[in-house]
């Protein structure tokens, strides 16, 4: 059965805005009076790494929102691999919360590496979410808006496994030096929101409100009746 998009977009929209609201819940006011000043720089990697997951989650809703002015209806595979990069988003605040603990003063080496492994694997798997929706995407040209062709999303799955890859980049240099290693976390969506801007550009307009009104609105029409 195929469906339009726009509840599945709407829907999304507010996973990732409780995913990202969640993350505030790891900034904590000062807990020793006459030490408030101190108890708030002592919680600079908690500041680092709610920023570095805002942007996370902020540039998955950038791309999801531009994918989806792509995509013109959806089937049930599609409704799966959303839901699997949404599984990915909104998980982001557990680890983000591990980060902020271990690499605080109580945190071990050994916890701060740890930690960096866990936030990795967490950003490595939604890159990979976003693989499997841009391969699904390729194999189901009929998914999208005329003039929107299968052969777009082969370039978008190369940055989808560069994410992959590049995400283990902080967990590489925290075995050297974990507190540097925090630094790169924040720098690594930066990636994503270079690469957002320029599939931004590339997005083509969406039709006019007569659409659909040719073979694609007929197959449409098809399947929401079905």
């Amino acid at each position: 059965m195929l469906a339009e998009s726009n509840r599945v977009e709407a829907f999304s929209d507010g996973v990732l805005a409780i995913a990202i609201t969640l993350l505030v819940l790891d900034l904590h006011t000062g807990e020793h009076a006459g030490q408030v000043g101190r108890d708030l720089l002592n919680q600079w990697p908690t500041y680092l790494a709610y920023v570095a997951s805002f942007l996370y989650i902020g540039v998955v809703w950038v791309n999801h929102h531009s994918l989806f002015t792509r995509i013109a209806r959806v089937d049930g595979g599609l409704l799966w691999c959303n839901l699997g990069l949404l599984l990915t988003a909104s998980v982001l605040p557990f680890p983000t919360a591990e980060l902020a603990f271990a690499m605080g003063p109580e945190g071990t080496r050994g916890d701060k590496v740890s930690a960096l492994l866990l936030y990795a694997v967490v950003s490595a798997v939604m890159a990979l979410s976003w693989l499997i929706i841009f391969s699904y995407l390729q194999r189901h040209p009929q998914l999208l808006y005329p003039g929107v062709t299968a052969g777009f999303f082969r370039s978008e799955r190369l940055r989808a496994v560069a994410g992959i890859f590049a995400a283990f980049v902080p967990v590489l240099v925290g075995l050297v030096a974990p507190l540097t290693a925090l630094g790169f976390v924040v720098v690594m969506p930066i990636f994503y929101a270079a690469t957002a801007e320029g599939l931004r550009s590339r997005r083509p307009a969406r039709p006019d409100p007569q659409w659909p009104a040719g073979e694609g609105g007929q197959e449409l029409a098809r399947g929401s009746a079905e």
